[in-house]
């Protein structure tokens, strides 16, 4: 077959296979257009899940009527000048409306704010009108109907019109993150009106526009981040580690205000927080990075929804740190969400208590009397009532906090001498503390806590396994690893890149126990490995050292292997479930806890402890 020239409709379909997906694509081009505009109010109306019909208005600066045959042909734009690494604007491809245009019934009407009349162009498969005057207001409105008609195949791949639906809605809450001083307005038939004012572009406002969309247990659920690194700057809020979801589609983030999904933040912020989440959790973020254009290329795809970074390194120690940083310097906090279960379930238990109370047979007093005098009987069940005659925390037959002669457990060195005085000083300042003063220890595990304002409720097991496993990383990364050495050096062959990648972080590998040279030219020869991980598989800790180093060139994956060694030591380690404390005991723990970063969750990332409000159990009793 000879080689043809493909026609103009056959290119801006093909083009229009990678820019138009589904109905959120066209959502996404012409919001971003509307943006670069200007425009302070954009509205979209959908129906038949953006395949019947897309409407997109905005009150931006317009097109004049002579550059409409221009906006509607490829590679035609206002937003790019000479330089391809000055990349101010959302959309600068020139791509999205003929691409749009030739899948789709297109129109756009479009008038600027000097001129008395609108105009109109309209694209039907590629085919475009001449231009006609029309009647509109300042701005754009850009009108899609029936997408893909003109490419049938396309359809089978579309989902239902719930599914559509929801994904737009997806692109618009990520957008709107961004620009907060916009309004957005997203209604159809199809869905309940998304209504979000404009908030502001101060960090209030944006954090008022995050609590719209994320929900608005989230602000006082999430901790602000703030940091700069060699011109890179990363601001937002990121969830703390008791506050989690259970997949990673409540991450958002943006390079240089635009919204993108990119694979090393997202790898970035799984590592920040590796040892503080369960492996099926995901925090919630939305991490805002502004950096010189230069630094970064948009151009990957005609999407524009991947990014590639000059320096990825960089980026992605800037956002671990700044994260790991910023959850260090919260201190302890529970997630809101934690004691709101909670009551929850008190209130589910107690309403079906009473339903079967209702429905029960009522029996004679004498009986009733007779019931209660048996339930308690002192010397034989546990659910006698208080002995008034005894002061409180008096052991009752010999059960206080701890069994008769136990030892106090050692809990590690305390963070500072205010909390070595704590174990004397009155009640009263121990309640003033954010963990409070411990009361007692039920059913042998859990601790139970008082502050002037709220009940605590710890998790001892769990407490104390992730201030062990704090004090071994610190350890670990406090001095070098001692190393076992090989009886025969382990020769791994890779290719020569992957050689020289591990070569030049070799002095980063001793530090951790990993002792390896170069060996030929795609070749390493490990001489030693971190005894701490014992027998271990060498040929594959060295290819996976190799891999990462290529994608983000670090070696991650030996520190979590170690990491992983002291979670297991720790849970071992650590006070077990079923162990009478002391007074003294609990007290210690508490204080050590809230010295501890990242102590209200354990290493696999379950809560240590949990919150009540005075104010929520006054609820419970119907106080309030």
């Amino acid at each position: 077959m000879p080689i043809l020239q493909l026609s103009e409709t056959m290119v801006n379909q093909i083009a229009a296979g990678e820019v138009i997906e589904r109905p959120a694509s066209v959502v996404k081009e012409l919001v971003e257009n509307a943006l670069d505009a200007g425009a302070s109010h954009i509205e979209i109306v959908t129906a038949g899940g953006g395949l019947s019909l897309i409407r997109v208005t905005d009150d931006g600066m317009g097109i004049p009527a002579s550059e409409l045959p221009l906006a509607v042909s490829r590679h035609c734009t206002s937003k790019l000048s000479d330089d391809i690494n000055a990349i101010h604007s959302l959309g600068f491809r020139g791509e999205a409306l003929p691409s749009i245009g030739s899948v789709a019934r297109l129109t756009l009407r479009s008038r600027t704010a000097d001129s008395d009349s609108g105009a109109e162009i309209a694209i039907e498969g590629g085919r475009m009108s001449p231009v006609r005057p029309a009647a509109a207001n300042r701005g754009t409105i850009v009108e899609v109907r029936d997408l893909f008609f003109a490419t049938p195949a396309r359809l089978k791949f579309m989902k239902g019109e719930r599914a559509e639906s929801t994904a737009t809605s997806d692109v618009v809450r990520r957008t709107a993150i961004a620009f907060p001083a916009v309004r957005f307005t997203l209604a159809g038939a199809d869905r309940a009106i998304l209504e979000l004012p404009p908030v502001g572009d101060d960090p209030k406002g944006r954090l008022n526009r995050i609590a719209r969309i994320m929900g608005a247990e989230f602000p006082e659920n999430s901790i602000e981040i703030d940091a700069e690194r060699e011109g890179v700057r990363l601001s937002g809020h990121v969830s703390i580690p008791s506050f989690t979801r259970a997949n990673a589609l409540h991450q958002y983030a943006y390079v240089n205000g635009r919204p993108v999904r990119d694979k090393l933040i997202a790898g970035a912020i799984r590592g920040a927080y590796a040892d503080v989440l369960p492996r099926d959790r995901h925090p919630v973020t939305v991490l805002f990075l502004s950096l010189d254009p230069a630094m970064v290329d948009v151009n990957v795809h005609p999407a524009k929804a991947d990014v590639r970074f000059r320096d990825p390194g960089l980026v992605r120690g800037l956002i671990v740190g700044a994260i790991r940083q910023a959850l260090a310097q919260a201190g302890i906090r529970p997630a809101t969400t934690g004691a709101a279960g909670l009551m929850a379930a008190f209130r589910a238990e107690t309403a079906e208590r009473w339903r079967g109370n209702i429905t029960s047979e009522w029996r004679p007093a004498a009986t009733q009397e007779a019931s209660r005098t048996a339930d308690f009987i002192y010397e034989a069940s546990p659910h006698r009532p208080l002995d008034h005659d005894q002061p409180i925390g008096t052991p009752v037959n010999g059960q206080g906090f701890a069994e008769s002669g136990q030892a106090m457990f050692d809990a590690g060195p305390l963070a500072s001498a205010d909390t070595r005085a704590g174990w004397g000083v009155a009640n009263d300042t121990l309640m003033g503390r954010s963990l409070g003063a411990a009361r007692a220890q039920v059913h042998q595990n859990y601790i139970v806590a008082q502050t002037h304002d709220s009940l605590i409720i710890v998790d001892q097991h769990a407490a104390h396994e992730r201030l062990v496993y704090e004090a071994l990383k610190t350890a670990l990364h406090s001095r070098p690893l001692p190393s076992q050495m090989l009886l025969m050096p382990e020769i791994v062959d890779l290719a020569e890149d992957d050689a020289e990648r591990l070569a030049l972080h070799a002095e980063t590998l001793r530090r951790f126990g990993l002792v390896l040279e170069r060996f030929g030219p795609g070749a390493v020869a490990v001489r030693e490995t971190p005894a701490i991980l014992g027998e271990t598989n060498v040929q594959q800790l060295v290819r996976d050292l190799a891999d990462e180093i290529a994608d983000h060139d670090t070696v991650d994956t030996l520190v979590e292997r170690l990491h992983a060694i002291a979670a297991t030591m720790a849970c071992h380690g650590s006070v077990r479930s079923g162990r009478l404390l002391k007074p003294d005991e609990m007290n210690a723990l508490l204080r050590q806890m809230e010295a501890t970063p990242g102590s209200a969750t354990c290493n696999h990332g379950r809560p240590t402890y949990i919150e009540l409000k005075l104010a929520d159990i006054e609820r419970l009793f119907g106080r309030r």
